[in-house]
């Protein structure tokens, strides 16, 4: 009997765990599970409001003299004298002298001229003397009607038509005695310097080419698409109801900037490129007559434009990238949902682009670029709150 006992003593042993096992798992706490749902999205939005925006175009083009002319010599002689500044690059103000023809001959011509004046006047005043007596005298004869060979009209007007033909010679032999001196027709710099001190030079010789540093140009293309942001002036505005243009480049590795205005437009369509020219004018591009400007704009510099646009009333403006490939929007409402708008793009620029309807004032607008984003899809902005199904669970072997 005592050996069945201990038989069944080792079975007991080992239920009797078993079921201090269970009992213990029983009475252990589950631990927290791990949500499966995933939180919504974080994005960056931008809250926009309608304002007034001022356009501005780019453009770009070399700058180049308003006047440029080329001088000729306008009678023959030699080079007796020359302007210290008459090389490449000099700077001329209107009406000073580049170079001095030798005048001598034209001096004598003028005094020639002056001597034959002087006796074309004296025979018409011979022939005028004659002719009053010849009148007089054929009044006293009481015979009628005087003919005009009698009184000698046909002398006095062949008198006459010799001292207009005298002091015409006389006009132009001064006209040539001055146009020994080749002046600078305006306030210019020279380029091309082609005569020297001692050369002979005949008529029509060109003796260089001046450009005017009063004002200089800029042709810049616009295209449609420009003209519609822009207002193109009329021919007789005044330069200050003409578009401001800032005009931009390096010089010696350092950037700077000119003020210019949009003065006029070529008027003509290209028929090639399908532009048409616009014109931006320089005051003083040289800071000859004042410094308004840093630095000299010199001529054939290339430059930058950024011209003065229209003004568009209550745009919206956002990063370009704020736009999907389907040409929407999309904006979190109130319920922290995605909403896609439909929107009207005023303007387009590089980085930036001005709505003109589909947006609201306040709107959120989202930056953050979205893989299949979905209307009413859950989101959250950077200042919510995190959810609480988002937070880590404890770790299941803690007990």
């Amino acid at each position: 009997m005592a050996l069945k006992k201990r038989a069944l003593l080792p079975p007991l042993i080992i239920l009797s765990a078993i079921l201090i096992v269970v009992v213990l798992s029983a009475l252990k706490p589950e631990p927290p599970k791990r949500s499966n749902a995933r939180p919504p999205a974080l994005v960056d939005v931008l809250e926009v409001y309608p304002q007034d925006q001022q356009y501005v175009v780019a453009g770009q083009g070399n700058v180049m003299p308003k006047r440029m002319t080329t001088l000729n010599a306008q009678v023959s002689g030699q080079v007796i004298e020359v302007s210290d500044k008459y090389v490449n690059g000099g700077f001329f103000k209107q009406g000073e002298t580049l170079i001095q023809i030798d005048p001598s001959d034209y001096r004598v011509a003028v005094q020639s001229a002056e001597a034959s004046l002087a006796q074309a006047r004296a025979a018409l005043a011979e022939e005028s003397a004659r002719a009053k007596v010849a009148k007089e005298e054929w009044e006293s004869l009481q015979l009628g009607e005087i003919p005009a060979l009698g009184i000698r009209e046909p002398q006095v007007a062949s008198a006459l038509a010799a001292v207009k033909s005298a002091e015409a010679a006389l006009a132009k032999a001064k006209r040539d005695l001055e146009r020994t001196a080749i002046k600078a027709p305006f306030a210019g710099i020279l380029q091309n310097k082609n005569a020297e001190l001692g050369q002979f030079i005949t008529m029509n010789t060109q003796v260089g080419q001046l450009l005017g540093t009063d004002v200089a140009e800029v042709r810049v293309p616009l295209s449609d698409r420009d003209l519609a942001y822009l207002y193109l002036p009329e021919q007789f505005d005044q330069i200050s109801q003409t578009p401001e243009v800032m005009l931009y480049s390096n010089v010696a590795g350092e950037a700077q900037r000119w003020r210019g205005h949009l003065t006029r437009s070529e008027g003509i369509l290209d028929s090639n490129s399908r532009v048409i020219y616009g014109v931006v004018e320089v005051i003083d591009p040289y800071n000859l007559a004042s410094e308004q400007h840093a630095t000299p704009l010199r001529f054939g510099r290339f430059v930058q434009l950024d011209i003065e646009g229209i003004v568009a009333k209550g745009v919206y403006e956002v990063p370009r990238y704020a736009q999907f490939s389907n040409g929407n929007v999309w904006v979190v409402n109130d319920a922290r949902e995605l909403e896609a708008r439909e929107v009207v793009i005023d303007r387009a620029e590089e980085n930036t682009l001005y709505i003109s309807e589909g947006l609201q004032p306040g709107d959120k607008v989202v930056l953050t670029q979205l893989v299949n984003a979905l209307p009413g899809q859950k989101v959250r902005l950077a200042t919510d709150p995190v959810p609480a199904q988002a937070e880590l669970p404890n770790n299941p072997n803690e007990g």
